[in-house]
């Protein structure tokens, strides 16, 4: 590696970088290969004038569809996903992450329904399914939706994931992709102790690096891809997880530091790790989760959040139809 390369390219040689924005500008700007959107990124994009035609056609595409009322904002705000989700597919070469709805976090079959449904609007418009990468929150029902929805080769991204409990549900279900949230589990931290942490001793960066050397000392072939950082630091300390999905802002900062960029995790050290292989059932995986307090609170929280946002955008999509 040349003295003049960027970080954001060192951490490419090692790592699939994942646009964490619903902003296709960014996109093109920092070539990810793949980009992962939430409810939040994509309430943010559609207030905004230059992505409006997406919503736009959404709501004129589907005025005629025969539904109404919950039914037919529902069925918009599917098509907006999906409309996001195509154009971002234009950019990067590899996947789009696409939400369901979070209140279905408690749902498995409400989950695995939406999940169809999105996929088999991406499969209309001529998008193969391993383009596309479904998000659901990791919580027990979350989890066993994704296990059914692997099976039938709809692949899923299991996000607000906050602790070991729930890395190894996911790993046992066999889906393809997890989400540690490293930036909000330093937010609690912060909070909970009150004081600052170096990257080193970052409770986010501890998290995925445990999760990483377990799943490659058992040989999961579950993807882990760090996620909502807070600092350049938090992603330096992962150079070498799968996959690091970061926000322009942070990019950025990265294609602007052409400081040495060492590797952090690898495959080879993380086999040699010392950790006992452990079996988790719903009680288990309840109990475990609830005697973390940080991932319960985390976890309710970015449900409630995220929740909060899809209304957001039914309050959008109505005002456009009436």
């Amino acid at each position: 590696m040349s003295e003049s390369a960027s970080q954001l390219e060192q951490l490419k040689k090692f790592t699939v970088v994942v646009a964490d924005t619903g902003d296709f500008e960014s996109m093109k700007q920092y070539k990810p290969q793949d980009a992962t959107t939430n409810p939040s990124l994509i309430l943010a994009a559609a207030s905004k004038p230059e992505y409006a035609y997406l919503v736009d056609k959404a709501v004129t595409d589907r005025k005629t569809s025969g539904l109404s009322g919950a039914k037919q904002i529902e069925d918009i705000i599917d098509h907006v996903l999906v409309n996001f989700g195509m154009e971002i597919l234009k950019i990067v070469p590899g996947r789009v992450s696409t939400e369901t709805d979070a209140r279905l976090s408690f749902d498995t079959a409400g989950t695995l329904a939406k999940a169809r449904q999105l996929i088999g609007l991406y499969e209309k418009n001529g998008i193969s399914r391993d383009r596309v990468l479904i998000k659901i929150a990791s919580t027990w029902e979350g989890i066993k939706a994704a296990e059914v929805l692997e099976r039938e080769g709809i692949h899923c991204n299991l996000t607000l994931l906050f602790s070991f409990a729930q890395a190894v549900a996911c790993a046992e279900a066999g889906v393809k992709l997890i989400s540690p949230f490293v930036g909000r589990i330093l937010d609690w931290y912060k909070a909970a102790m009150k004081r600052d942490y170096s990257p080193t001793e970052d409770p986010g960066v501890k998290s995925v690096t445990q999760i990483f050397e377990y799943y490659k000392k058992f040989g999961y072939k579950t993807e882990i891809m760090g996620a909502s950082f807070r600092n350049k630091g938090e992603i330096t300390e992962l150079a070498g997880c799968d996959l690091l999905t970061i926000s322009p802002a942070l990019l950025g900062e990265l294609a602007s530091s052409t400081e040495h960029l060492p590797k952090k995790l690898d495959v080879g050290t993380a086999a040699s790790s010392k950790w006992d292989k452990i079996t988790l059932d719903e009680k288990s995986f309840r109990f475990q989760l609830n005697e973390d307090a940080m991932a319960t609170e985390k976890t309710a929280e970015g449900i409630r959040k995220f929740s909060a946002d899809i209304v957001k955008l039914e309050e959008l999509i109505r005002a456009k139809i009436h």
